[in-house]
C-alpha cells in the first residue's frame, strides 16, 4: 500500500481534469491538439495540488524518529519538557498507509514541474496562436504563430538575461548550472506570485459573498434580470456581426468562381459558416463562369486568411451567446418559480413550464415536488448562508496567515500552528486532511477567479462547451504559471519552506526541486515576504466593489445597486424575460391544442379511413368477379381493334364491333372532327 495513495490520486485527478474540459470545451468540434494541450496543462496543475499534502506528510514521517515535540526546553519547565520527551520516545512512530518511499517524489516533481513549465512558456503560446490563425495550410499557421510569439519570447529572454547579468556581476557568486536553474525558477515564480496575489485577494472575498448572495432569492433574481439585459445586447451584436461577415463571404464567393485558383480557400471558409447561410449561398452558385486574369478585383490570399479568421470568431461568438441566452432564460424562469412557490400553502413545488421529458426514478421517488419545495424555498438559503460563514472564516484565517507567516517565534500563522500540533502527535491523517483542505481552498479562490474573469471577448471561459480554443489554452497557461508559486506560498504558510521561515527543518521534495531562493536574497527576504501583505488592500477593495464602481464610471455596464443605469437594465431584462415567457407559453399552448386534437379526433379519423379502405376493397372484389366472364371476349375484340389503324377522316366507323350508345359520337372520332364536307349543312 506504499504507493496506493499516489496512484489513486493520479487517476482521480485525471478524470477531474477531463470532466472540466468536457464542460468547457467541445470534444467534437475543437482540434485534438488544443484539447490535448489544455487537458495536459490542467491535469499537471491539479496533480501538483493534490499530491503536495502527501509530500508534507512524508516529511513528517521522516522527522518522527527524533525529537518531534517542536518545543524549546529553555522557556519550559524542566519536568514538563521531560514528560513530553518521554511521551514522544515511548509512543511508536509508524508509517502511514499513504507513505511514499524515498526517491519517488523528487523524480515525480521534476517531471511534473518541468513539463508544466515547457507547456506554459513554449508550447501553449505557440499552439494558441496556431489555433487562432486563419491560415489554410499547416505551414501558414506555423508561420503566423512564430511571428506572433516572437515578442513574447523576446520579453522572456530579456528578463532572464537581466537577472543573469545581475548575478554574474556580483563578486561573491559563482554561477553554476544549479544556480542558473534556480534563477529561472525564481523568475517564473516571481511573475506567478505577482498575479497570484491579485487573483487571491479577489477570490477570498468574492467566493463567500457569492454564496451569501445566492441565499437571497430576490437579489439573485434582480441580478439575473441585469445579466439578461446585457446578454441580449451582446447577442444582438453577435448576430449583427455574423450578418456582416456572411455578407463579405457572399461577395467573395460570388466573385471567385469554380475554376479560380483561390476557390479551394473559399470552399474552406464556406464549410465554417452556419448551415442556413451555406444553403442561401449555394442557390446563387449554379452558373459556371470563367474568370478573367486581367481583372484585379479579386481578393488576395492574405485577405481570405483574415476573412477565415473573422468567420471562425463570428460563428463561435454567435453560438455562445445563443446557448447562454437559453441557459440564462431557464435560470430566470426557475428563480421566478421559486419566488411564487415561497407563499404556497400546499408545500408542492410547481413549475411554470414542466419538462416534456418523462420523469426519472430520482424525481419520482427521491426528489419529489414536496422535497423540492423544502429544498428550494426553505433549506437551500440556510445551507448557502452557513457555507458562506464557513468560507468567510477560512478567508480571514488566510489573510491573517499571509500577513504573519514570516514570524516563527512566536508562530502566528494559524495553518502552521495546526500542522505543528499534528506533528507532535504523529497524526499523519490529520496532516494530510489539513493540508488538503487548506491548499484546496486557496486553489478554489485562485482558479475560480480565472474561470470568472473576462477580458472583453479576448478571453472568456464559458460553460456548456462554448469556450473557444484560444481561451482554453490561455487558461492552461495561467494555471501552469500560478500553481508553483501557489504551492510555495502554501508551504510558507505552514513553515515548511526554510528559505522564508529560516528554520533548519527537513524540506519537502517539492522545495528541493524549486531550489534555494537564497541565491537571490532580495527576492527571498523581501518580495516573497512583504508582497503577500498586499492581499489585505485587495480584499478591502473587493469588499467595497471599488473595481466594479470604477468600471461603471468609465461606461462599462456593471451591477451596482444604487446606479440609475443598473435600474434601467434591470427593468429591460425583466421585460425581456416576460416576453420570452409569453412566447414559450404560446408555443406550449399550440402544442397542447394539437395534442388534444389528435387525441380527440385522431382515433375517429383512423377508424373512418379503415372502414373506407375495407369497403373499397370489397367493391373491387365484386367487380372483378362480375366481369370475369365476358371480359375475355371484349379483350379479344379490343386487341383486334388495336391491330388496325383508325381513320379519323372516314365518314363512318361501321367496322367497330362495339356499338356506340345513341347520342354519342362513334369511337375513335373527336367531336370537332366528326362531320365531313358533304354534311356541313345538316344542322340547318
Amino acid at each position: 500500500m506504499s504507493g496506493a495513495a499516489l496512484g489513486i490520486e493520479i487517476v482521480v485527478v485525471f478524470f477531474l481534469a477531463l470532466f472540466l474540459l468536457h464542460r468547457y470545451g467541445d470534444f467534437r468540434k475543437q482540434q485534438r491538439m488544443v484539447l490535448f494541450g489544455t487537458l495536459l496543462a490542467w491535469y499537471l496543475c491539479f496533480l501538483i495540488v493534490f499530491i503536495l499534502p502527501l509530500d508534507v506528510s512524508t516529511v513528517g514521517t521522516e522527522q518522527g524518529g527524533g525529537d518531534s515535540t517542536g518545543l524549546d526546553p529553555k522557556p519550559i519547565h524542566l519536568f514538563l519538557f521531560l514528560f513530553l520527551l518521554c511521551r514522544s520516545l515511548l509512543k511508536p512512530c509508524y508509517k502511514p498507509w499513504s507513505y511514499i518511499p524515498d526517491g519517488i517524489m523528487p523524480v515525480f516533481w521534476r517531471v511534473v514541474y518541468w513539463t508544466s513549465q515547457c507547456l506554459t512558456w513554449l508550447l501553449l503560446p505557440f499552439m494558441q496562436s496556431y489555433a487562432r490563425s486563419g491560415g489554410f495550410s499547416i505551414t501558414g499557421k506555423i508561420k503566423t504563430a512564430l511571428i506572433e510569439n516572437a515578442i513574447y519570447y523576446g520579453t522572456y529572454l530579456l528578463i532572464f538575461g537581466s537577472l543573469l547579468i545581475y548575478v554574474a556581476v556580483h563578486p561573491e557568486w559563482h554561477l553554476s548550472w544549479y544556480e542558473l536553474q534556480t534563477i529561472g525558477i525564481t523568475a517564473a515564480n516571481t511573475w506567478g506570485l505577482f498575479l497570484l496575489v491579485l487573483l487571491l485577494g479577489y477570490g477570498l472575498v468574492e467566493i463567500p459573498r457569492s454564496y451569501w448572495d445566492a441565499s437571497r432569492h430576490g437579489h439573485l433574481l434582480v441580478k439575473t434580470y441585469f445579466k439578461a439585459s446585457k446578454l441580449m445586447t451582446e447577442k444582438a451584436d453577435a448576430e449583427e456581426n455574423l450578418e456582416d461577415v456572411m455578407e463579405e463571404v457572399r461577395k467573395v464567393s460570388e466573385s471567385i468562381k469554380y475554376n479560380h485558383p483561390l476557390r479551394k480557400y473559399v470552399d474552406t471558409i464556406l464549410r465554417k459558416c452556419p448551415v442556413d447561410y451555406q444553403e442561401k449561398m449555394g442557390r446563387n452558385m449554379d452558373d459556371y463562369e470563367d474568370f478573367d486574369d486581367k481583372q484585379n478585383s479579386y481578393p488576395s490570399e492574405k485577405s481570405l486568411v483574415k476573412l477565415h479568421k473573422q468567420v471562425i470568431y463570428a460563428v463561435q461568438r454567435h453560438n455562445r451567446t445563443r446557448v447562454q441566452w437559453q441557459i440564462l432564460l431557464q435560470q430566470a424562469i426557475h428563480l421566478e418559480d421559486v419566488a411564487k412557490n415561497e407563499t404556497s400553502t400546499t408545500h408542492q413545488f410547481v413549475h411554470s413550464f414542466p419538462s416534456s421529458e418523462p420523469a426519472s426514478w430520482f424525481s419520482r421517488y427521491v426528489y419529489t415536488p414536496t422535497v423540492e419545495w423544502f429544498w428550494e424555498c426553505l433549506l437551500k438559503c440556510w445551507f448557502f448562508r452557513l457555507l458562506s460563514v464557513v468560507l468567510t472564516l477560512f478567508s480571514v484565517a488566510v489573510v491573517w496567515s499571509e500577513c504573519t507567516f514570516f514570524s516563527t517565534r512566536p508562530v502566528l500563522s494559524l495553518f502552521a500552528v495546526f500542522i505543528q500540533l499534528a506533528e507532535r502527535d504523529y497524526n499523519y491523517l490529520y496532516i494530510e486532511v489539513a493540508c488538503f483542505v487548506t491548499i484546496f481552498f486557496l486553489c478554489t479562490c485562485v482558479y475560480s477567479t480565472v474561470f470568472r474573469i473576462r477580458v472583453f471577448n479576448y478571453y472568456y471561459l464559458a460553460s456548456h462547451h462554448q469556450t473557444d480554443a484560444y481561451s482554453l489554452q490561455f487558461s492552461g497557461m495561467l494555471f501552469c504559471r500560478l500553481t508553483p508559486p501557489l504551492c510555495l506560498n502554501f508551504l510558507g504558510l505552514i513553515h515548511m519552506d526554510s528559505a522564508i521561515s529560516h528554520q533548519q527543518k527537513e524540506q519537502t521534495a517539492y522545495t528541493s526541486i524549486m531550489g534555494s531562493m537564497r541565491v537571490l536574497s532580495f527576492i527571498a527576504n523581501g518580495f516573497y515576504i512583504y508582497y503577500p501583505m498586499l492581499i489585505v488592500i485587495l480584499c478591502i477593495a473587493t469588499y467595497f466593489s471599488l473595481g466594479t464602481r470604477c468600471l461603471n464610471l468609465l461606461g462599462f455596464q456593471q451591477f451596482v445597486g444604487d446606479s440609475e443605469m443598473t435600474s434601467d437594465l434591470i427593468d429591460e431584462g425583466k421585460e425581456l424575460i416576460r416576453r420570452e415567457k409569453r412566447k414559450r407559453q404560446r408555443t406550449e399552448d399550440g402544442e397542447n391544442r394539437r395534442r388534444e386534437w389528435k387525441e380527440r379526433y385522431g382515433n375517429q379519423r383512423e377508424e373512418h379511413s379503415a372502414r373506407n379502405r375495407t369497403s373499397h376493397e370489397l367493391k373491387e372484389t365484386k367487380a372483378k368477379h362480375s366481369r370475369s366472364g365476358p371480359r375475355s371476349e371484349r379483350d379479344a375484340i379490343e386487341l383486334l381493334q388495336d391491330a388496325e389503324p383508325l381513320d379519323f377522316n372516314a365518314e363512318t366507323l361501321s367496322d367497330d364491333p362495339l356499338e356506340a350508345e345513341p347520342g354519342r359520337p362513334a369511337g375513335g372520332r373527336y367531336l370537332s372532327m366528326s362531320s365531313s364536307r358533304s354534311r356541313i349543312f345538316d344542322d340547318v
